[in-house]
């Protein structure tokens, strides 16, 4: 199913048009999706059919033309900016393809810093920020910086540091799409024991067949809606 009105989140028709010059460009065309909490979602498509806009209108780093967001009873379309960010602080974390990690710092410190940005106690963020990367098999490198740190290990950093704030979702566009197939297939297997360990949801833009076929469910955008058809990769 695609909408379920009871659903943790739900997008419901949403619009996101751009102007280019005198060009209007629409991305989004009325679309419709919840999220239960919990579910790994695999969103896919061909490029240009609006996947990185709805995770950015998702995780209310955009907002749509028209249509609505709701997570829970929040209208997130509908709060002050100074309310939305702090719901998305609170709320939700980011994974992207770069992983964006600051290279002057540890992977300890990289992670640190997120909690430290959003109020967390020097000793807390720390402490939280450690265990995450216990958790993700990081253990002996803490005090690395990225440029020490493979692919796949900047990757695991990033996943720490969209955790440490105990977002109940994380957003992740094409996290692995830089990787090879077998570092993929490990970070992969670390976004479903960090869903089952932790019980956050997770929403992924991905061009991988294997992750949208292991994911809970998978959605495919055409022309800026849901597609009602069987997944074409």
């Amino acid at each position: 199913m695609t909408y379920d009105p009871s659903a943790f989140i739900r997008a419901e028709n949403l619009v996101k048009t751009f102007q280019d010059g005198d060009q209007e460009i629409v991305v989004l065309r009325g679309l419709n999706l919840s999220i239960a909490e919990g579910e790994i979602l695999a969103i896919v498509g061909a490029s240009g059919t609006g996947k990185s806009t709805l995770l950015h209108l998702l995780g209310g780093l955009d907002r749509p033309t028209e249509g609505r967001i709701h997570y829970g009873e929040i209208d997130v379309t509908a709060l002050p900016e100074p309310e939305l960010v702090a719901f998305r602080n609170r709320e939700i974390g980011f994974v992207f393809q770069f992983h964006h990690l600051l290279p002057d710092f540890t992977a300890l410190e990289n992670v640190a810093m997120a909690a430290l940005i959003a109020g967390r106690d020097r000793r807390e963020a720390f402490d939280r920020a450690r265990n995450l990367l216990e958790m993700v098999g990081l253990k002996e490198r803490l005090g690395h910086h990225p440029a020490k740190l493979s692919g796949g290990e900047r990757q695991r950093v990033a996943l720490a540091r969209a955790l440490v704030n105990e977002p109940r979702v994380v957003l992740a566009d094409e996290p692995t799409g830089n990787l090879d197939r077998k570092t993929s297939e490990a970070v992969h297997d670390l976004i479903w024991d960090l869903r089952d360990r932790l019980g956050r949801t997770f929403v992924i833009v991905t061009h991988h067949p294997s992750l949208a076929a292991r994911a809970d469910r998978a959605v495919q955008l055409v022309d800026g809606r849901v597609h009602d058809g069987p997944i074409e990769m």
